[in-house]
């Protein structure tokens, strides 16, 4: 892992989740290039362009969840990429519970996020267990 200064990507995505954690649209969006690319794998339909979108998506976060809260599990960096763990949770208007984790690629370029590849998804705490996930991998269930 390399250094951890205001001007290098972990810098960046720390940035990013102080940004978060004080509800601040305006210094996070700022954190992300005019041209930004965003990508979900496990969910192609959800790819956009732009910060614009950013700025769209996440006001209705803060918004629908007021007590949004993000944390940094753990980091590392390779070249411009910096591979981030997150744990997303708060309280939506109706009272349910927002329960979200996994691992974001953030490319940062001119201490910008350029691009992202996000892998996240709601904690299953109620899941059928690791049996179940191998037998409808396996296509034996």
């Amino acid at each position: 892992m390399t250094g951890q200064g205001s001007h290098s990507g972990v810098g960046v995505i720390a940035a990013l989740a102080e940004a978060t954690n004080a509800h601040d649209i305006d210094a996070f969006v700022a954190l992300f290039a005019k041209d930004y690319d965003s990508r979900q794998p496990a969910h192609p339909d959800r790819a956009f362009r732009g910060n614009e979108q950013v700025r769209a998506n996440w006001s209705e976060v803060f918004a629908g969840v007021p007590d949004f809260h993000a944390d940094v599990l753990a980091t590392a960096v390779n070249d411009d990429a910096v591979w981030s763990e997150w744990r997303w949770r708060g309280t939506h208007a109706d009272g349910s519970r927002l329960d979200m984790a996994g691992v974001i690629i953030f490319g940062v370029r001119a201490e910008r996020i350029a691009w992202a590849r996000l892998y996240v998804e709601p904690v299953d705490q109620n899941g059928e267990g690791i049996e179940a996930v191998v037998r409808d991998m396996s296509g034996r269930s």
